[in-house]
């Protein structure tokens, strides 16, 4: 198989296409052929030599891919060869064959295309676990997602809003914020211009607050927060170390809550994805929420995806594609 890897740690021009043996199914496992991957933060930190892979994964970079099944491992009678599918993935999406637990496969959503498909793994099930398993976000509430004209940001304002609760997001640009109230987000805050504390507290505070940013923005989240809030934390775009007045969470009884999605054992994920397919695809099949790609870009060319990625210019996703 063809298969993109970092050849050292360091900056895009360190990925290259290579060739390696195409994987076999383990038990419990399919082996998908590729139509498409996408493009994740964390892609730029594990090129950058900063986030290996879970032990026992593939060190090629890709976290999510869409495709067709090719081969069946012993013990999985879910899934068939010719089955098109979408999946979360530990790592080794960036190539034109990956191997898979069966649990973290997903059909693809009626209407939408096998290509498009690829960008819908991560950020539904790191929304709708992190937004919604974790923090508990209910219609009533107040939801504040950072960098809503993202991946993440994109999916978390529709589901948000899908789901009844009032949206406020942060954004870099006029063009962004026009993006994030169309998908749902009821006030687009730039975070160049405006501090989005005070914006919050005008429409009442935030219940819960989606976090990509760290340590620069924990105290000024938890000022955000209403009392019994829930911030969770997936991202450390602006550091990972900070001082905090403790006092501030107990005057509030807020909780702070770190996880990741990579990390979490194959029962879990397998979980995470069922709960995907039962409460997002519904909402994805029926038009009420879409998958947001900005570009696709040959697998030859995942240096550029990921310079575009590191630009911060794009929206939505990015993928990488295996035809041609």
């Amino acid at each position: 198989m063809r298969a993109v890897v970092a050849e050292q740690p360091g900056g895009p021009d360190v990925l290259a296409v290579t060739e390696l043996p195409d994987p076999e199914p383990a038990p419990g496992e399919v082996v998908i052929d590729v139509a498409a991957a996408g493009l994740n933060r964390a892609d730029l930190l594990q090129r950058q030599g900063f986030y290996p892979p879970p032990k026992g994964a593939s060190d090629v970079i890709g976290m999510e891919c869409s495709g067709t099944v090719s081969a069946v491992g012993e013990g999985v009678d879910r899934w068939q060869v010719g089955d098109e599918v979408c999946a979360l993935l530990a790592g080794g999406g960036y190539a034109t064959k990956v191997a898979v637990p069966a649990g973290q496969l997903m059909p693809v959503p009626q209407g939408v295309d096998l290509v498009t498909a690829a960008a819908l793994p991560e950020v539904a099930a790191t929304v709708w676990s992190n937004v919604f398993m974790v923090g508990g976000l209910t219609p009533d509430e107040t939801f504040l997602v950072h960098g809503g004209a993202g991946g993440i940001g994109t999916m978390a304002i529709q589901l948000a809003s899908q789901m009844g609760a009032r949206v406020l997001t942060t954004v870099g640009s006029p063009e962004k914020a026009e993006l994030a109230k169309s998908l749902g987000a009821e006030v687009a805050i730039s975070y160049k211009d405006d501090d989005f504390v005070e914006v919050a507290k005008v429409y009442g505070g935030a219940d819960v607050i989606l976090d990509n940013m760290g340590a620069k923005y924990l105290a000024r989240n938890i000022d955000a927060l209403n009392p019994e809030g829930r911030l969770v934390i997936i991202g450390m775009q602006g550091g990972t170390k900070t001082e905090l007045d403790i006092s501030s969470l107990l005057r509030k009884r807020a909780a702070v809550i770190a996880t990741n999605l990579r990390g979490r054992p194959v029962e879990q994920k397998a979980s995470i994805c069922a709960a995907v397919v039962e409460h997002v695809w519904p909402l994805v099949e029926s038009g009420g929420v879409k998958a947001i790609v900005q570009d696709r870009l040959p697998l030859a060319e995942a240096a550029e995806a990921h310079r575009l990625m590191e630009s911060g210019t794009h929206t939505g996703k990015i993928l990488l594609t295996t035809a041609g």
